[in-house]
């Protein structure tokens, strides 16, 4: 039974981030060519950051998995595991900017709009199907993020629109943290720490990467 939950949890998930990449290829004003490499890079990302949380997963129980590996299978993933995959994913889309591999800004601008979406959706179904009331703030947060999205993206520097969206989120989600007992992103608990510590890293990196353009450019 733990394990259909699970699996079910898990489509729910992949489902939502689905609709996100259909919900930007029809909305992106971009070429269909960019388009599909935009989405081909965004689900490689969210495989590379399943992996991640499942090497979180080892790490965190460590000794069970010396003991009897095969207990990592079944161990659910928790809010640290996640935390370890969201922190692993930023130095790995570092690592790749750097090398030329990845031009961070337009994924950066693609990836909001697919998680706006996906979130949105999965938060609207953990109202309908689950009856969660706890979601109902979190969706209501998005729903504010996405009018702002999809309102100031033709008006505004597509940086300033990035820092806009993420700083919302990450001010609206220490804000639910205060509200109520406890605010989570597709089933995993946010706590306001780690959520100060993804925004001034964000912050930090988006100065650097405007800086190093700049001074390109110069």
């Amino acid at each position: 039974m733990v394990i259909a939950s699970k699996l079910i949890a898990a489509g729910i998930i992949a489902a939502s981030f689905l609709v996100g990449c259909l919900s930007f290829y029809i909305m992106s004003n971009l070429p269909i060519k960019m388009k599909k490499k935009h989405i081909a890079e965004i689900v490689s990302q969210l495989i590379n950051f399943v992996l991640f949380m499942w090497a979180g997963k080892i790490i965190l129980n460590l000794s069970s998995f010396l003991s009897d590996p095969l207990t990592i299978l079944v161990y659910p993933a928790n809010s640290m595991a996640f935390y370890f995959a969201v922190f692993a994913s930023i130095i790995m889309l570092i690592y790749k900017d750097k090398q030329k591999k990845l031009d961070l800004r337009p994924f950066m601008e693609s990836f909001v709009h697919v998680f706006l979406a996906a979130s949105f959706l999965y938060e609207f179904l953990e109202i309908i199907l689950k009856d969660n009331v706890y979601a109902f703030g979190y969706l209501l947060l998005l729903s504010v993020l996405i009018i702002l999205y999809f309102f100031l993206r033709e008006r505004i520097q597509i940086k300033l629109l990035l820092l806009i969206i993420l700083g919302s989120w990450s001010l609206g989600i220490i804000t639910l943290s205060f509200i109520q007992p406890f605010v989570t992103v597709f089933g995993y608990m946010m706590e306001p720490w780690f959520i100060s510590i993804f925004f001034i890293i964000v912050l930090s990196l988006s100065n650097l990467f405007y800086k190093t353009k700049r001074g390109f450019k110069q």
